[in-house]
Formats: C-alpha cells, structure tokens, sequence
C-alpha cells in the first residue's frame, strides 16, 4: 500500500481519491465497513470530509467493474498523515479488506471541487433518528454487558476513570468495526424501507 504524493506543508487542503474493486455480492459488506470508516475519520483534528461512491455515480462507467471511490479531505498533509498512520484507520482496513480484490489505488485530487458535485444516482434519504437510536441500542447494550461480563474482574484493580475509559475505547472499537456493519446490514430493509 503506498501513499499518495502530498502538498507540502501549508499549502491548503490535501484530498485523495481511494479507488476498491468489490468482490461479488460483498457490496452490502462493503458499503457498511468503509461508511464506518468514513464516519470515524470525521473525529480526527482537520478532517474537512468524506464521502463514498458508488459504481454508477457522478457519470461513472465503472458498474460492471464494480469499483467503488472514496474521498477523504483534511486541511493539511499533517492531518491527513495523522489519519493514514493511526490504529484505528488499520482496523477500518482490515474490516474492508475481506470485501474487496486486489490492491487498493491512492492517488491525489486537486481543490475540493469534487465536493459539491451531486450524485446523479438515486439519493437515499437518512433514517429516522428514532430507528437510528433503536438499532443503536441494540448494538450497544450486548456490546457492554459482554464487554463488561468478560473485563470486570481483570480491570478491578484500576482507578475507575481507567475502567471507563479501557471499556468505553473498547465499545468504539467493536460497534464500530464489527457490530454496527452487521446491524446495518440487517436492519437495512427497516432502516431503508422502499
């Protein structure tokens, strides 16, 4: 995996254009990991944006290829190296990478244009925050009581405020990588109704 030539400190916003080949029928799968992935990007200092595309979008020929683009923006090349070299954006990797073939493709998108550039493809609207909240729930209350079932007595002897901060880290990470990608994919016909 290589990383894309940057701008060169100071020098205004930095955008790279990751491009995926799907396997089949991996779409779903797919779409779950790197939304999450997208979505956790948006916490890390200068993120500006994120956005998935589709096969099929903004003119897109690629359909049948089944290749999919994403686009990350932060205000400078620290930031965005400050992503790429973090922990938590290997995870995001790793729970994309039974979705996809072959290597993905880095490379640099000048100015931010392509932001503001609607997608001509159906828009789907966002479920109702209620049904989010719901399925929210059921994610994070197994997640806990696992978590906290399994780590009580090895995180006793810890200051609570360590405690905390280990079981909460922990709750992130697993809703983030491994239950809400499957919640979502599961309540999607609930979440999404046609």
């Amino acid at each position: 995996m290589t990383t894309p030539p940057l701008i060169p400190p100071g020098h205004g916003p930095v955008t790279v254009l990751v491009t995926r080949r799907i396997k089949p029928g991996h779409e779903v799968d797919f779409e779950a990991a790197m939304t999450q992935m997208i979505i956790v990007a948006a916490s890390f200092p200068g993120h500006l944006g994120g956005r998935l595309i589709r096969p099929g979008e903004e003119g897109d020929d690629s359909v049948t290829e089944r290749l999919y683009h994403v686009i990350f923006a932060f205000d400078t090349q620290e930031h965005l190296a400050g992503w790429q070299n973090s922990p938590v954006r290997k995870l995001g990797l790793a729970a994309v990478a039974p979705h996809t073939q072959g290597e993905q493709e880095l490379r640099q998108v000048t100015g931010l244009a392509h932001w503001f550039v609607e997608p001509q493809g159906p828009v789907q609207a966002p479920p109702p925050r209620w049904k989010v909240a719901v399925v929210t729930w059921l994610g994070i209350f197994p997640t806990v009581f696992v978590l906290f079932s399994l780590l009580s007595e090895p995180l006793a002897p810890l200051p609570v405020l360590p405690r905390i901060m280990v079981l909460t880290a922990l709750v992130v990470l697993v809703m983030t990588w491994v239950v809400a990608p499957q919640l979502t994919r599961l309540f999607r016909p609930w979440l999404h109704p046609h």
